[in-house]
């Protein structure tokens, strides 16, 4: 089973953005990066964070995981409690249903900030953010 923490970061929405994702696997990471996409909204970077980490998972030969994000629209849109409306993430949402249905198990749940540190980190630095 794989633990994936998620994020995407914005300065200005919409603005530069970044997607970042860390994968554990039996407590050590197994992957962590964070990814640049350029001018786009918040929510553009958070999809794009979890069709990155899904996508790795899947070219790891990985099938069960646990995504934890701390965007509660994604999360509600992914479990289907929430519709997407925003035409520009439509796509987004079909391209992340279909790769998740290639798992064999997959959940996602709505954290809070503090608990999401390192993807945090990863998507701020491949937004631009300075972090000192």
């Amino acid at each position: 089973m794989i633990t994936a923490y998620i994020d995407g970061a914005s300065i200005g929405n919409p603005g530069k953005v970044g997607a970042g994702y860390v994968l554990y696997k039996d407590g050590k990471v197994l992957s962590a990066k964070g990814v640049g996409l350029g001018v786009q909204t918040n929510n553009f970077a958070e999809y794009m964070a979890l069709i990155f980490a899904v996508t790795e998972m899947l070219r790891l030969g990985e099938k069960s995981c646990e995504v934890f994000s701390d965007s509660q629209l994604l999360c509600e849109q992914m479990n289907g409690r929430y519709k997407v409306k925003n035409n520009n993430i439509i796509p987004l949402f079909i391209l992340a249903s279909h790769l998740v249905k290639c798992l064999d198990n997959f959940s996602i749940r709505h954290i809070p900030r503090e608990q999401n540190k390192e993807a945090d980190k990863l998507s701020k630095e491949a937004a631009g953010y300075y972090l000192g």
